[in-house]
């Protein structure tokens, strides 16, 4: 919120004359992960307040009433609270047009990662009925400049006769009018304006949607959606663009699969992990973390947590690329690495043979199977067919990995078998603290296991978005 007129401050109701109540001031005493201060007034009913933050005294425009809360917008503020900071970035606020890709940029960054902490732990308690034994020091790093993968939605507005290039604005389908972007690096930020131009000279311009990016560690890719083939002139002014400004064309015509380089050659997309001497080239549209600077101390405190010995056999859940399978090759006697897609387990095959080859002084990589299979249908007998292994690594998307974990219960529940031992130690990173709960739930529960860690991961700052890691023992029966 910028800064209040004295008009603003003054007392809700001044004029003697007026006989309808005044508005009552509101003391917020929470903020939810949506980044709305929470208050209540005298009767007991929530008020969710956009752009309010704890201890403050607030006055709210009500937008929205239910029958045990309301939705509301700050309109001025009596009393301020010591962590509201000015915000970086120009778009972000509460105004007509506003980007809606930050929800935090008022609050200031350790604040931020607090209240993620803090979703992060009442989640595990109202939603798995545990509390982990010990709160790990939460993963930060860079504020600004970290975001190294996202999709910028395009629109040309013929009415206008221009091209928005950017997010969203606040709770709207439209683009926000975007001039620049301080979580995106600052060479891409610097290429909003110039791909404005570049879009609006391009003949196809009308049938542009979305451009998607991919920072890596020698080059930034661009993905252009086009709906309608490029003309020549189209495709000669993206080489041109390319060419100025260091960045490498792809072009989706049609679904992701579609997805190619305009020209062949040049550097390969690809990331680095180095305290394993560990590279990994993607495809622009793979999944990788959005925070590089995150991922390389996410991997480092999942290995430390793991602590996988030389005569250790581990499984990587949801492997994808072998972000942590890899890593976990220089530490393991054997790993296993599954997921879900088999484009994604043919790459992370060649990831794998790829560093392998190049490992020279460093010491081989421990032999690495990768596999395809519906993790979302797992069975106690398929975990059982994919053998015993000391330590697991898992890292499911947002819907988590619940019949995992349901499997393994449903084995530990069962009598004990001389072919299948449960590991002894599982970390689990989540990018959704609601399914790290319920799977840490079942897993404490029902699976037998201890919650011995849990710490938050603030993989996006300014957003509302939660990663996390949770660290579980097996208690001996």
């Amino acid at each position: 919120m910028s800064d209040v007129s004295p008009q603003d401050l003054a007392a809700p109701h001044d004029t003697a004359n007026d006989a309808s109540p005044p508005p009552p001031w509101l003391v917020v005493h929470a903020v939810d992960l949506e980044a709305q201060g929470v208050a209540r007034r005298p009767d007991g009913k929530v008020v969710f307040i956009e752009g309010a933050l704890p201890t403050e005294r607030v006055l709210a425009n009500v937008h929205r009433k239910k029958s045990h809360f309301e939705h509301a917008s700050l309109t001025a503020v009596l009393r301020e609270s010591a962590q509201r900071v000015q915000p970086a970035c120009p778009h972000f606020g509460l105004h007509a047009g506003a980007c809606g890709g930050c929800k935090m940029q008022h609050l200031h960054v350790a604040a931020q990662v607090a209240v993620k902490q803090r979703v992060l732990e009442d989640n595990l308690w109202h939603l798995g009925r545990l509390r982990p034994e010990r709160v790990l020091r939460p993963i930060e790093g860079p504020a600004w400049g970290y975001r190294d993968r996202g999709r910028l939605s395009v629109r040309y507005v013929r009415k206008k006769g221009e091209v928005l290039v950017g997010f969203h604005e606040r709770k709207s389908r439209y683009v926000a009018d975007m001039r620049e972007c301080r979580v995106l690096p600052p060479h891409v930020s610097a290429l909003l304006l110039p791909l404005r131009a570049l879009i609006g000279a391009m003949d196809a311009r009308e049938t542009l949607p979305q451009i998607e990016l991919a920072v890596g560690a020698d080059v930034t890719a661009l993905v252009l959606r086009h709906m309608e083939p490029l003309s020549a002139g189209d495709l000669a002014q993206l080489r041109a663009f390319a060419g100025t400004h260091g960045v490498q064309w792809w072009l989706q015509p049609k679904g992701p699969d579609t997805v190619h380089l305009l020209d062949e050659g040049g550097p390969q997309l690809n990331y680095r992990l180095p305290e394993y001497g560990i590279e990994m080239p993607y495809r622009p549209t793979d999944f990788t973390q959005v925070n590089a600077h995150i991922n390389r101390v996410l991997v480092h405190r999942a290995l430390g947590l793991l602590d996988v010995q030389r005569d250790e056999r581990v499984i990587d859940w949801f492997c994808g690329l072998g972000n942590f399978s890899l890593p976990l090759a220089t530490q393991a006697r054997e790993v296993l690495g599954i997921e879900g897609s088999e484009a994604l387990v043919a790459r992370s095959r060649d990831n794998y043979q790829r560093n392998a080859a190049t490992r020279g002084s460093r010491g081989p990589l421990a032999p690495t199977r990768f596999a395809a299979r519906n993790l979302f249908e797992m069975t106690a007998e398929q975990l059982v067919a994919d053998g015993t292994a000391q330590k697991w690594l898992v890292d499911p998307p947002r819907e988590g990995a619940h019949a995992l974990v349901q499997a393994l219960a449903q084995l530990r529940q069962g009598p004990e078998r001389a072919d299948w031992q449960p590991p002894q130690r599982i970390v689990y990173v989540s990018c959704n603290p609601a399914t790290l709960a319920r799977d840490a739930g079942i897993l404490v529960n029902e699976g037998g296991y201890r919650c011995v860690a849990a710490g938050a991961v603030n993989m996006f700052p300014h957003t509302a978005h939660v990663e996390s890691i949770a660290q579980f023992e097996l208690v001996p029966r």
